[in-house]
């Protein structure tokens, strides 16, 4: 069987999110026991990963993007669409906009100090909207 959810929320500009237990009450709802939840987010400037969601480690994931790609130089994408978020498609597009984690007796199998989190990366805050696909028996 396949599932199809979507969440959605409002994200703040910078917000790190963690998602695991709406994921998981989703996962809970369809009743499947065993298989793979698929976490996508549509758009560009988005992205989902995993992480311990504690506050030194989210603050320096957001050290490692701005030194990675900074908010403060120039960027033809800035240059072109006059949109300030250049950087925001560069960080999005180094973590990824998707994610598969598996699931066992109806439950996510992830470690102890593991959970799912999405990263808001515009440069400014939005409607946002996660598409879940659980897949399994």
């Amino acid at each position: 069987m396949i599932a199809t959810v979507i969440l959605n929320f409002h994200a703040k500009k910078d917000e790190v999110r963690n998602i695991t237990g709406e994921v998981q009450d989703a996962l809970q709802r369809t009743g499947l026991q065993s298989g793979l939840v698929t976490v996508f987010v549509p758009g560009a400037t988005g992205a989902v990963t995993t992480m311990e969601f504690e506050p030194g480690l989210i603050e320096d994931l957001k050290g490692a993007l701005q030194r990675l790609a900074p908010d403060d130089i120039d960027y033809a994408h800035n240059l072109r669409w006059q949109d300030g978020n250049g950087h925001s498609h560069i960080r999005a597009a180094l973590i990824g906009p998707s994610l598969g984690i598996p699931f066992s007796q109806g439950r996510l199998i992830l470690g102890d100090w593991q959970q799912i989190v999405f990263l808001e990366l515009d440069a400014r805050s939005r409607q946002r909207r996660l598409i879940l696909q659980i897949m399994g028996e």
